[in-house]
Order: C-alpha cells, then sequence, then structure tokens
C-alpha cells in the first residue's frame, strides 16, 4: 500500500475525514498537549484473503473488469484486474465515524464509469451513534465526498443481503434512488448524489421486522426498501429511465413500479405473496424482471422460496422456480442474468446451510433448470464443479465431514451471485467467508466441470479481538470473530488453517508464556465444546481445557509467565484459576466476575484485574484478589491494559468514556498507584514492541485521541512524546479491541480493526525520533541509473504509476531527484514515497527522508496518480540530477 507523508498531525485534521467535507469542530480541552510529530508508515494487511460476509458484488455494465465489492462491516473494495486483487476504498473512514465501514448499498455508474457511490452506516438501533450517509466518487473511490443523511442505515442487520438498495439511473446518471430502513421510504438525488429527498408519492416503507419482540432493536427493525431496478429500454440518454421497479420489505406488497420516471407508483398487480422479493434484476432484450423470493429477509434464516419471472409488456407472472415449494428448505436470493445471453439466468439458494448452498442455472429464461450439485445415492453427490481453494487453505475449516457435507463448501449465505456482463465464463458470488468466482463457468451447459476458485486477494473482512506478538516462533497471533483466529507464520502469505481442536466460532482472548512464548492459551465462543484451549508449540497445534460450571462464553484469559497456571474470566462464571492446563479449574476470589484479566510478565505468581473503576492483584497465582487502592481509573468496563514484559510490575492501562475518566494510565508498582498521563486526551488499546535504536524501554503503541486528533501513536520515551504513525488515508474506523508492537522489528505495530481484518504498520524511521520530514537539499548522485516506468491501472481521465529507480553505479547515493516530462497534458495529483514539484509538463521526484540512501544495485520505488486526456504515453526519458538514466 501506499506511503503518505504528514507534515503535521494539524495538516492531517485539517485535512478533513473525506474530500470535500469539513472535520468535525473539536472541544476545547484544557489539558496539556503532547508533543506530537508524525511518521511515514507503510501498511499493510496480515494477509489471511477474506474472512467475512460479502452481500453484494457489482459489475459496471459499460466497461470491461471494472467491479465493486460491499462487506457487511468492513467497508467497500474495487476489483483491480491486473493483479487480480481487490482495492480496499474506505479505509480513511475515521473513529468517530466508524459505523461508516458498513455498506448496504453500492452503484457503479454506467454512464460514466469514474463515479461510484456507497450507502453506508452499521445499524439502525443505538448500536450505532451516527446516522448514515451516501459516499460519492468521481475516481472510482481513490477520493470521496459525503452528505449525511437524516436516518441510519444497515449494512450489518438483518436483511443487508438484498439489494442493491442504492441505484443510479442508466440514462440520466445525475438521477439515484436509495432505499430506506426503518420506515423511512425511498429516496431519490437529482445531483449526482449531492443532495437527497424522501420521495413522498412512494406508497409503502415497509413493514417485515426479523423479530418485532426484540427488544435490542436490532432484529426488530423494518427492513424498509430493499433494492432498485431500471428499466432501461424505457429511456433515452440524457433524460431519465421511464419504468422503475422497487422492492420492498412487505410480503403482501413486495414489488412496485413507476412509468413515469418516479413521479407515480403502483403495486405491481398479480404478484405473489407470503414472500419478500430478495433481488429483482431485468432482462431488458427479453423484457423479462426476474425475482428472487424468501420467506425471511436473511442473510442466515429463510425456509421457503421461489422464483418468479415478469413479463413487463403483458403483465404474466411465471413461477420458474426449479424445485417445488414443498422440497424447498432455503430461501432464494443470489440473481444474476447473462448479459451476453440475457436468456440464462442464475440464482443461489442462499439460507441452504446443510449439506451446503445451491446454485441453479438456466438456458432458457427459466423454463428449465441444472443445479451445481445433485445427489447420485443419498447420501452420495455429483458436482458439477471442482474447487480449488490452495489460496486460501483454511476454507476448508481442517473439516472432514460424512457425506452428504463436503469440504470446502460451495457456500452459505450466498446472496451475491454476478455473471461478468463482458464474460460469459466469469462468475462471482459472495459467501459467509470468502469470494468464490469461476472463469470457465460454460463448461456447466456443455456437460463439462467448470472450476470454483477464492477470488477474494486483498479484500480482508474480519473483526479481531485480540492479537499477541511472542519474542520467538510465530511473528502474530490473531483472535477473530467468525473464523476463530489463525497463527500467522508469514504477514504476507495466507495461513494454511485457522485454529483448531477446538475450532471456535469466535476467539475472544489470546496469551503466550512471557518466558516460554511456546505456551498459549486462547478462549472463544463454541455452541458446545469447552470455552478454552492451550498450545505448547507457539499455537500451531491445540487441546481443549475444561470448562468450570457455567461458562457461557470466552471472556478474556492471562498465561502465567512461565507458562505454570492461568487465569481466565470467562462469560457466565466468575474468575478462575489453575495449574496446569485446565483440567480443573478454582473459582478466584476478592474480584468480581466479568472482570477483564491479565498476567505480570516476570512474576508468574502475579495477575491483575479490572472491573469497574477498580484495579485488582493477585500474588498467589490467581487464588485470592485485591482490590488496590488507585483511584480515578475508568469507571466503566471499556478498558485494556497489559504489564510490560521484562519490568515486574509495570502495568499501562488505557480506557474510559467521553462522560468520565479517558485516557492511559501507568503504574510502576503494580498497580497499587496509577498515574495519569496529562498530554492523551483519551486512549482505548495499549501495546509494546521493540525498543527504539539507543532507548533502553520498549516502544509504546496506542489507539488514540493525542493532540487533539485521533490516531495510532507511538512514544520511545515512556509517553512523554508521541508520534502519529497513521494518517488520514489510513484509519479503519474503530481501532479498540487491541494493538502490539512486534518485539523483534523496531516500528512495526499490529493493529486490530473491526472489519478490516489486521493491519500491520511498518516505520520509515530507524532512530527512533519524530521520522522527519525535511529530506534536505536538492541532492545530485553520481553515477550511472536505470527506470522502470509502469502504468499500472488506467481509466478515463486517471492512471496510477509505479517508478523503479535503480542505482547501477558503484558508489552509494544519499538522495536523489529524478526528472522526467510528459509527452502529454498528463498531471500529476498524489504522489507516494517521494515528494514531488511540477512545472507544465515537466515533473521532478525527491526523496524523502527514509529513502534518501540508495546502496548500490540497489532500488527505490515511488508512485502517483495523475490526469491525462488524449493519450497517454510514457515518458521517453529520465535524469537523475545532471545524469540520464537508461529506461527499461
Amino acid at each position: 500500500m501506499r506511503r503518505t507523508r504528514i507534515l503535521t498531525v494539524l495538516l492531517a485534521l485539517a485535512a478533513g475525514l473525506l474530500a470535500g467535507s469539513p472535520p468535525t469542530a473539536l472541544a476545547a480541552d484544557p489539558a496539556p498537549r503532547a508533543a506530537v510529530t508524525a511518521d511515514s508508515y507503510t501498511w499493510k494487511n496480515a494477509r489471511i484473503d477474506g474472512g467475512g460476509f460479502v452481500p453484494g458484488i457489482v459489475f459496471n455494465r459499460t466497461e470491461k473488469d471494472l467491479a465493486y465489492a460491499r462487506t457487511d462491516i468492513g467497508g467497500a473494495y474495487r476489483w483491480q484486474e491486473s493483479s487480480r486483487t481487490w482495492t480496499p476504498l474506505l479505509d480513511h473512514v475515521g473513529w468517530d465515524d466508524w459505523g461508516h465501514t458498513g455498506v448496504i448499498g453500492l452503484a457503479s455508474d454506467s454512464v460514466d464509469p469514474d463515479r461510484v457511490y456507497a450507502a453506508v452506516g452499521t445499524y439502525t438501533n443505538d448500536w450505532d451513534p451516527g446516522n448514515g450517509a451516501v459516499l460519492r466518487s468521481a475516481d472510482r473511490g481513490a477520493t470521496w465526498q459525503r452528505t449525511d443523511l437524516p436516518f441510519k442505515l444497515g449494512g450489518n442487520m438483518p436483511g443487508r443481503g438484498m439489494g442493491e438498495r442504492l441505484a443510479v439511473d442508466p440514462h440520466d446518471n445525475d438521477v439515484l434512488y436509495l432505499g430506506a430502513p426503518s420506515g423511512h421510504g425511498l429516496w431519490r438525488s437529482t445531483d449526482a448524489g449531492v443532495t437527497w429527498s424522501e420521495v413522498t408519492a412512494f406508497p409503502n416503507p415497509g413493514n417485515y421486522a426479523q423479530d418485532p419482540g426484540d427488544t435490542s432493536g436490532y432484529a426488530s427493525d423494518n427492513q424498509g426498501i430493499t433494492w432498485v431496478t431500471f428499466d432501461e429500454s424505457t429511456g433515452s440518454a440524457g433524460s431519465a429511465t421511464g419504468t422503475v421497479y422497487v422492492g420492498v420489505a412487505d410480503k403482501e406488497n413486495a414489488v412496485y413500479r413507476s412509468t413515469d420516471a418516479g413521479v407515480t407508483w403502483e403495486r405491481l398487480a398479480g404478484q405473489p405473496t407470503g414472500y419478500l422479493a430478495h433481488k429483482g434484476v431485468l432482462d431488458a432484450e427479453h423484457g423479462y424482471l426476474y425475482l428472487a423470493y424468501s420467506d425471511t429477509g436473511g442473510p442466515y434464516d429463510g425456509g421457503r422460496g421461489r422464483l418468479y419471472r415478469y413479463a413487463t409488456a403483458t403483465g404474466t407472472w411465471t413461477d420458474i422456480s426449479p424445485v417445488a415449494e414443498a422440497d424447498t428448505f432455503y430461501g432464494f436470493s443470489g440473481l444474476t442474468v447473462d448479459r451476453q445471453h440475457p436468456g440464462t439466468v442464475m440464482a443461489t439458494a442462499y439460507s441452504s446451510w446443510w449439506p451446503d448452498t445451491q446454485i441453479f442455472r438456466s438456458t432458457d429464461s427459466g423454463g428449465t433448470w441444472t443445479q451445481a450439485w445433485s445427489y447420485t445415492s443419498y447420501p452420495e453427490r455429483a458436482n458439477r464443479y471442482t474447487m480449488d481453494v490452495s489460496s486460501s487453505p483454511w476454507l476448508t475449516w481442517g473439516a472432514n465431514p460424512a457425506p452428504p457435507e463436503q469440504t470446502p463448501k460451495l457456500g452459505w449465505m450466498t446472496e451475491a451471485l454476478e455473471i461478468d456482463p463482458f464474460d460469459s465464463d466469469r462468475m462471482m458470488y459472495g459467501t459467509g467467508a470468502t469470494v468464490y468466482g469461476t472463469e470457465n463457468l460454460t463448461k456447466w451447459d456443455s456437460g463439462g466441470t467448470f472450476t470454483i476458485t477464492p477470488m477474494v486477494r486483498g479484500l480482508e473482512e474480519t473483526a479481531v479481538n485480540d492479537l499477541v506478538a511472542p519474542p520467538s516462533g510465530a511473528p502474530l497471533l490473531s483472535a477473530l470473530g467468525d473464523v476463530g483466529g489463525f497463527r500467522h507464520t508469514s504477514l504476507t502469505e495466507v495461513p494454511p488453517m485457522m485454529f483448531t481442536s477446538p475450532n471456535f466460532t469466535t476467539s475472544t482472548s489470546l496469551d503466550f508464556a512471557e518466558s516460554k512464548p511456546d505456551v498459549v492459551v486462547r478462549s472463544g465462543n463454541l455452541d458446545s465444546g469447552p470455552h478454552v484451549a492451550f498450545s505448547t508449540d507457539n499455537g500451531a497445534n491445540w487441546f481443549g481445557g475444561t470448562d468450570p460450571s457455567g461458562v457461557s462464553g470466552g471472556g478474556t484469559v492471562a498465561a502465567g509467565a512461565d507458562g505454570s497456571r492461568f487465569v481466565w474470566s470467562p462469560e457466565g462464571a466468575g474468575v478462575h484459576h489453575t495449574t496446569g492446563f485446565g483440567t480443573s479449574w478454582q473459582a478466584s476470589s476478592g474480584i468480581p466476575a466479568g472482570a477483564v484479566v491479565e498476567s505480570d510478565r516476570m512474576d508468574p505468581k502475579t495477575f491483575y484485574g479490572f472491573k469497574s473503576g477498580k484495579f485488582y492483584v493477585s500474588k498467589d497465582g490467581g487464588a485470592t484478589f485485591t482490590a488496590s487502592a488507585a483511584t480515578g481509573l475508568p469507571a466503566g468496563d471499556s478498558v485494556r491494559f497489559k504489564a510490560l514484559p521484562g519490568g515486574e510490575g509495570d502495568v499501562w492501562l488505557a480506557g474510559g468514556a467521553a462522560d468520565g475518566p479517558y485516557g492511559l494510565w501507568h503504574s510502576t508498582d503494580g498497580g497499587a498507584t496509577f498515574t495519569r498521563l496529562p498530554n492523551v486526551e483519551a486512549a482505548d488499546t495499549i501495546g509494546f514492541g521493540k525498543a527504539a535504536p539507543g532507548a533502553s524501554y520498549q516502544t509504546l503503541f496506542t489507539s488514540a485521541k493525542i493532540g487533539g486528533v485521533r490516531g495510532i501513536f507511538r512514544s520511545t520515551d515512556r509517553g512523554a512524546t508521541w508520534t502519529r504513525v497513521n494518517d488520514d488515508a489510513h484509519q479503519w474506523g474503530w481501532t479498540g479491541a487491541a494493538i502490539t508492537g512486534d518485539p523483534r522489528v523496531y516500528g512495526r505495530v499490529y493493529v486490530a480493526t473491526n472489519g478490516r481484518g489486521v493491519v500491520y504498520g511498518d516505520t520509515s524511521d530507524t532512530g527512533g525520533g519524530d521520522g522527519g520530514t525535511d529530506p534536505g537539499p536538492d541532492p545530485a548522485p553520481t553515477g550511472a541509473c536505470k527506470v522502470t516506468y509502469t502504468v499500472t491501472n488506467q481509466w478515463s481521465g486517471g492512471f496510477q504509476a509505479d517508478v523503479r529507480l535503480t542505482n547501477t553505479g558503484t558508489s552509494a547515493w544519499h538522495g536523489w531527484s529524478l526528472g522526467w516530462s510528459f509527452p502529454g497534458d498528463q498531471r500529476v495529483t498524489q504522489m507516494w514515497n517521494a515528494e514531488h514539484t511540477r512545472s507544465g509538463p515537466a515533473v521532478t521526484a525527491k526523496n524523502v527522508a527514509w529513502n534518501a540512501e540508495v546502496a548500490p544495485g540497489a532500488s527505490v520505488d515511488f508512485g502517483f496518480t495523475g490526469s491525462w486526456s488524449g493519450t497517454n504515453g510514457k515518458p521517453s526519458g529520465f535524469q537523475l540530477g545532471e545524469h540520464g538514466c537508461a529506461l527499461e
């Protein structure tokens, strides 16, 4: 990913969270401000490749290879055909707007493919305090502008697989529609998403809720307007499309139509009842509207379903379901038409969990169907496909199921299904864990076998609950929601398997023994089985412990410094302790149930706990705890704390809330007393990494608000001064679950996100200072050089290029300045890993502080985005100072 240089955190604040949107005003804070600098970091994901639900995939209808995917909590992505990867588009979403990482609708403009829109917001109940918004981009998601809505949106609510709820008029692309939840109706924009108003003539805001009695407001919310589909045969370029179909979460009135560009609306006569229409896909060539129905809103539930075809010219409804209603135990949702051969239709049985999902295909507009798999002689089955998950081997879940189940599964929660509109052989579909796809789909029709593989690289969607970086063994262990967690022996390769034996559905806590890092413990959630597990080989292999009575969830767990004992605070039971590996647990005294527990990293018998403003200490291996006399700590339970490796009794505590104490505290006497750092306004995590060169104390990392700015911060001097290490382009929403540095690599930090997986950053600063921002005077290196200039992506009016500059001489460079002239009207708009100046077609790129030194034979890479028109020719020559470079 790109490096982005930040001059100061104040400049970062002034930039705002979104292009075109002012920053939120910050209240005056009388506390002393930290001395804050900024460092340039490279940010990447620790590769998992998937891990979460992908409810929507959208192909642009007029530009080949332009596709987007939306996730329920992890933002949106754009497909990069050249690398066959997904590029994240919403990493700029900041802490205060964390809900905008949930995407409920996505629309790619077929008139102007540079335009893309996202309807964002995670929950419609009070779990998300903010309203939803519509984000708009004129550069395919590279930058965004935002329009706030007067209501919430539910990217992670029931019914999120229905859609798409956001749509662009294919003839007048200034017109967009948005289907709202919670009874807010249908909304329209006529200025390309800048302003929105309710379509008051639309008669039905919906009435279906998954569970009207749910007092949390989650399952009881009205799922509202669920999709918008235009009939492109009823319009012409520049004028609004005449006929628009809208799906409504109402089992008796699921589909409406306007034939006058949205002025008036009517319920489609003769439509089936008793179902919700999850999708409405139009084949304008044949005049058919296809509809996928389920008896619930999904994405988990659904016991009955139907497929219908509506003839737009005659109003005739035809049940084209591939099986009888009595034979369904699932609903239909995924629905797509082959735009190259519109008579070809496909649909998914999204809620068929056992033995597998099902995919249906028709080549005669739904007259007859074939299916992806069928029984030969039960329980044996024959598949039309083969699955190759070698790129993401954990998708087998380490399972060995009995027929008719197979591993890997074809999928579950398969609500997104799309045939590439330019390639009948390419299909992608979303599941609860990945994006699968094929590139030889038409073998289905000829009796051959088509191949399904993960098409998910770059799309990282996991909720991270805990992270640990042991001093030896694997560099990182992760505790994740839904997929349990991984032992990351490499950060750039997909782990072969998640934690197994047992497979927690969600891991909640991780720890290792500081002096014996091969001893690891984890806790988590499991429907049937133990909630705690142990490893004696650094997390490679596991065995389950035994639960105390009453345990209902994982809670937090801590390993003694020498691995001889453990303390566990599970859900449903009080704090317990054990010697050995959890075959027998004893209740701890003096500490309340639900306390967060951690261990001292030096004394194997010392453990700590925190609950409701009180800090607790045990000196006898967790048998008894005593409340500390320390006061002024956060009153609530949103607290995370850790003891410093190598420092007995050295404890750091972060947490709090806006209506009480909130910040970072430090104790050097085992929690007897704590001192609050006056220069940290708010903090939510704390972690430690390798000490800076010349420093004796470990590096601190925190997700915090310091100097008036929310971000990820580093301190190499015990918190006296801080360096912001992320920037406004890399915020990842909420980052309050866990953070840790790497004990083996100075400056490396691992950040837990709520939907963007495990993010890690490496510093350009090797000296432990502020990272520096001034590359000094223009350098004039001597010696030979070579340049490789590659256009890595190009679209209408814009492009991205990478440049590699190689020192082919015999002397090191202590700074460099590379110049070239574009042959046309290209202009650099943004550059990373270098500073740049421009004069007409001439561009000069100059090193930044961290990449000034280039040894003989070494290379330095930088890149940029730019604009162009006419032709986008490559520069014919490059100058390093006064010397010409060879051009590859």
